[in-house]
Parts: C-alpha cells; structure tokens; sequence
C-alpha cells in the first residue's frame, strides 16, 4: 500500500464523515509502508537526512491520529531513523575505532528496541474487533495481525526484502502478510482472503471474504 503524506491532514476529521469502509488501524498500516518505501527511497545518502526526520515525523503523527499519542512508538521510530543514520556513518567511516563504537551502539538499540515494540504491540491488541458480524471480525483481527507484523519488522534483518510471506498468531487466528493482501486462517481451518486499500484523502482499509474450495 502507499499513501500520500497529505493524507495526514483530514484524519482527524476522517472517523465522522468517510464514507469509504477506512479504519485507524489500517490507515496506520499504510502510513507504515509508506515510511518504509519513502526511506528506502532516501536509501544511504547522508545529506537526505532532512528526507528521513520529516517521515518520522509523518509516521508519528500517524500514530498519534489513528491510535492515540504512543510515546513508545515515538521512541521506537526514533531509534529506526538514528539506526539508519549509523548504518550510513558506518560505510563511510575509515576509522576501526569508531566504527566498533558505533557497531556497539546499534547492539544496545536493537535490545531496546524489543521493549518497545512489545509495549506497542500490547497497545495494537486493545484495537476493537466487531463481534456480530463475521467478516468484520475477521478483517479486525487480519488488521491486529498486519500491524503486529509491521512492528517486528522495526530492526528486523530476518527479512529484508520481503521477499517470503510474514505470519503471526491473533489469538487462535493465524494472518499472513502478503503485502496490498493478508489471508487468515480460522481455528476451524477456514481461509479468509483479505485485500487491503487505500481511499485517497481518507485512509486506507481491508475488505475481507472467505476462499471457496
């Protein structure tokens, strides 16, 4: 998914008046991607680096209108973003000395970073899931998954290009990230297909509908 930095600007105003089916939980899912494809983007060029803190920005103020204010996602972005600062010192140092410094350093902030996409996730799983309506619960749940997903990935090397499908458990729920789509899997062993969209100046949102066999 990829979402305008303008969309920032009706979001406050978004939850009374869209008519599209957009959620907070989703528009965050979008403004996630497009911080990621932004950085990548800026890719390792030092003097982008005004680029980079104006995407964090975005990406806080994102969270902030969607979820609520979160100062542990204020960190963890902050540290992304000096992460990717040090990674660009590092090819460029001649230096062993600092170097070493700065290898140090970002071993410290990957530990830290764990605490704090805990206690993120702890403040995705309270995002409310429709309980009449089954698709609507579904596609709650495809999103606590989707977000879950998109906050491991923070520090993550596993999976750098995104290459393999991401999977994580909601409960008894198993949802996997296929980017622009996710499917979940019930416990019952019925497979949803969810599509995930972007309604321009509103927020973005997932239409889910179980797979026929």
């Amino acid at each position: 998914m990829r979402m305008k930095e303008s969309l920032i600007v009706g979001l406050v105003l978004l939850y009374g008046c869209a008519t599209a089916p957009v959620s907070p939980g989703m528009t965050l899912a979008a403004g996630i991607n497009h911080y990621r494809d932004e950085m990548e983007v800026f890719g390792a060029r030092s003097e982008r680096w005004p680029e980079r803190q104006r995407m964090a920005e975005f990406l806080m103020n994102t969270f902030a209108v969607t979820l609520g204010r979160s100062p542990e996602f204020n960190r963890l972005v902050d540290l992304d973003v000096k992460k990717r600062e040090l990674m660009i010192a590092l090819i460029t140092l001649s230096s062993p000395e600092r170097a070493k410094e700065i290898k140090a350093e970002l071993a410290a902030m990957n530990e830290a970073s764990d605490a704090l996409k805990a206690a993120v996730k702890r403040q995705i799983a309270t995002i409310p899931v429709a309980a009449q309506e089954p698709n609507r619960r579904i596609e709650g749940i495809a999103t606590i998954g989707l977000l879950t997903l998109a906050i491991d990935g923070f520090f993550s090397t596993s999976n750098p290009t995104g290459a393999l499908a991401a999977t994580t458990k909601v409960g008894p729920y198993v949802v996997t990230d296929m980017r622009d789509a996710a499917s979940v899997q019930t416990p019952e062993g019925t497979i949803f297909r969810c599509t995930t969209f972007v309604a321009q100046d509103e927020g973005a949102g997932i239409n889910c509908a179980p797979v026929k066999r």
